[in-house]
């Protein structure tokens, strides 16, 4: 076998795994880089790993041997330690991964968590076929990041149901750079503010027809911080009371008369 294609997930961890394969030392073969690693599609998913081609140099005289990395490639793999007894031997596959991966945490502690979720969300739109902006807004308990843009409608989904999982995920990736838990709100045209009112008038539209009745409301699953909308506008209502019922993601809201 004088020819190998090894991958791993840097430069680095991929040679040493083809020299492990060959068992040789790095001086004895040429490598060509094939692919760069990647952390995928918005950081998040599809990571792609390193490629590289290993190819086993002939022994000259005296046991020199040439190792050069390949032009094409127009980049040089960084050395790998190697250790030589009676045998060569590549460098431990693991400790390389270790190393390049404390390399990797120590830059990423460096980033803005808020930088890092608003540069998400922009790659988002652009997949989305849509020119965002965003703006951060920090309050004392949450920061809100409010985007702006044509064609918001997508972003939001149905009843808010696109934009609660973008701000799911914009948590996520704010949370990899922070050493203490952030909240992060998102927020598209007002859409917060104008869905707190649409739930609003639901709850006293929905608590007169109890009172009228006298027969209990069930209203449709809601997030939680919808059915808390819904709590906090009728409890200091006089004639009906609230209780959640169901898991989630099914939890709905009961709209029920109170005892005379």
């Amino acid at each position: 076998m004088s020819k190998i294609v090894a991958t791993g997930k840097t430069i680095e961890e991929a040679v040493a795994q083809g020299l492990a394969r060959l068992g040789v030392s790095q001086d004895r073969v040429s490598v060509q880089i094939l692919s760069q690693p990647s952390r995928g599609f918005l950081g998040l998913f599809g990571v792609k790993e390193a490629k590289v081609e290993l190819t086993l140099l002939p022994e000259r005289a005296g046991g020199e041997s040439h190792h050069p990395m390949t032009p094409s490639s127009h980049q040089s793999a960084p050395a790998a330690e190697v250790k030589v007894s009676h045998a060569s031997s590549a460098p431990a596959p693991s400790a390389v991964a270790t190393m390049e991966e404390s390399r990797t945490e120590a830059a990423e502690a460096k980033k803005d968590p808020y930088e890092e979720a608003i540069s998400f969300l922009r790659e988002t739109g652009q997949a989305m076929g849509l020119d965002i902006s965003v703006e951060q807004e920090k309050g004392k308990d949450f920061t809100t990041l409010h985007i702006s843009g044509a064609g918001l409608g997508l972003m939001i989904g149905r009843r808010g149901q696109t934009l609660d999982a973008l701000q799911y995920l914009a948590n996520i990736v704010a949370n990899r750079y922070s050493d203490s838990y952030l909240r992060i709100v998102l927020d598209a045209e007002n859409f917060r503010e104008r869905r707190k009112k649409t739930l609003e008038d639901l709850a006293d539209r929905l608590a007169g027809r109890v009172l009228k009745s006298r027969k209990e409301i069930v209203l449709e699953p809601m997030p939680a911080a919808e059915r808390k909308v819904i709590h906090a506008r009728l409890q200091s209502h006089g004639g009906v009371k609230t209780y959640s019922k169901g898991e989630e993601p099914n939890r709905r809201v009961v709209i029920t008369p109170k005892s005379s």
